[in-house]
């Protein structure tokens, strides 16, 4: 297990904080870079869940293949390993031999920053997940598009830092590949703290945030719409059975009704999550815009560099927002 070095900045939660949904059918992509907490998490598949762990160098693939069956027998208690790694980049899933809309979840921690064409990284993840799959993963962003002295800078890259992508170029890039509503979960400041790396960077403010992101083609809008639907949660996904926490501003309690735009609907009542919702209402009639900022509903996510918080759950600072609710 790998994990990018902190010793030249501070932070509290770099590594993705997910509950892995115990749903998903057939097969699971992680990056093999994945933190052990992320790795624990998948306990919450079934056993027969098919995971493929891609990486690009042979002498991590050896230690993770060497661990593999161990882990599923002993630490995860299955009758066997059902975990497969293969060598490849992360931009080129399709000469790794991984076919189009054949996984289930894709899950990637602190790669897709050393990524030269994060857009390629994104379009690849679309293609192989199935409609109603998802992409959950973290992380760093920046609030702002760096210079190339700063990107091109060994220590920084070695860091994880000059391949942060400034926020909102990665919900556009979202967008453009067919992912139209990230939603954010968690969001945390990197603080650089060694002054050398401090003076490169300036004034940038870099963040460690957890997305996820649906595949729901032809389903979801640039911006939430209201057409009257509710959500009610059905308490059923394992582990959450008081609450179910959508991003980090729409937080389900179990069998409360919820209003929900067009988009949140979609994801909790075409993916994965179906089985645990009851949806009520179409796309039929549209009443304008959904307001996600009135009364008690969920807030949105505050945009990168604004002196708002995230939102629930984020604990506070200045982090990249989704394109829910904005």
């Amino acid at each position: 297990i790998s994990q990018p070095s902190s010793s030249s900045y501070s932070m509290r939660r770099y590594t993705a904080q997910l509950a892995a949904p115990a749903q998903h059918r057939d097969a699971c992509l992680p990056s093999v870079r994945s933190s052990r907490r992320l790795l624990v998490s998948l306990d919450a598949f079934r056993s027969l869940l098919t995971k493929f762990g891609i990486d690009m160098t042979e002498a991590l693939l050896q230690v993770a293949a060497a661990h593999a069956d161990r882990y599923c027998r002993c630490a995860l208690r299955y009758p066997g390993c059902n975990m497969r790694f293969v060598r490849g980049e992360i931009e080129y899933l399709d000469r790794a031999g991984i076919e189009d809309g054949s996984v289930d979840l894709v899950i990637s921690n602190c790669v897709i920053n050393l990524s030269p064409d994060k857009a390629r990284t994104l379009s690849e993840a679309y293609r192989v997940l199935r409609a109603g799959g998802e992409m959950h993963f973290s992380d760093l962003y920046c609030d702002r598009r760096l210079p190339a002295a700063v990107r091109a800078h060994p220590e920084l890259l070695g860091e994880g830092l000059a391949g942060a992508l400034y926020g909102n170029d990665f919900i556009r890039l979202c967008r453009k590949v067919g992912f139209t509503d990230p939603r954010q979960l968690e969001c945390e400041e990197v603080r650089i703290i060694d002054p050398k790396l401090k003076e490169l960077v300036g004034e940038a403010r870099f963040f460690s945030i957890t997305y996820r992101m649906f595949k729901v083609p032809g389903r979801m809008e640039d911006l939430c719409e209201d057409y009257g639907q509710v959500a009610v949660y059905k308490g059923t996904i394992p582990g959450c059975p008081h609450a179910y926490d959508l991003d980090d501003h729409h937080r389900f309690v179990t069998r409360k009704p919820m209003l929900v735009c067009g988009n949140t609907a979609s994801m909790v009542g075409e993916t994965w999550l179906a089985p645990h919702f009851t949806v009520t209402g179409d796309r039929a009639m549209h009443f304008g815009q959904f307001d996600c900022c009135g009364g008690n509903g969920p807030k949105p996510a505050a945009a990168i560099g604004s002196p708002a918080a995230s939102g629930r759950g984020t604990g506070g600072g200045a982090c990249a927002g989704a394109a829910c609710c904005v």
